[in-house]
């Protein structure tokens, strides 16, 4: 009988066995693009919720209905203001932090 538990990795072990570990340059590159394509779900899934469509949220806050298309699908670049432009049009607010 094959014992199967012992093949299962944990997710941590199985992004640092891929990514290396915290602080290293390609684990680093791994969550800031996770963190970028999480914020495209947060915001589709708040504009569903609400009952928007993508056309509906750029009309809204004066931008196309394709931009708001590459926010939601991971775009890599978007601005703070047209960022805090989508989460105010969704009625919420930004608030920025940093850790050094």
């Amino acid at each position: 009988m094959n014992k199967v538990e012992n093949d299962i990795t944990s997710y941590d072990d199985y992004i640092e066995q891929k990514y290396g570990p915290v602080g290293a340059p390609k684990r680093d590159a791994f969550e800031r693009g996770f963190e970028e394509f999480y914020l495209g779900v947060l915001i589709k899934e708040e504009r569903l919720k609400q009952g928007l469509t993508q056309e509906q949220l750029a009309e809204k806050i004066g931008t196309t209905k394709s931009y708001i298309s590459k926010v939601e699908n991971d775009v890599n670049e978007i601005r703070l203001s047209t960022l805090r432009k989508i989460i105010e049009g969704l009625g919420g607010h930004v608030q920025v932090t940093f850790n050094f």
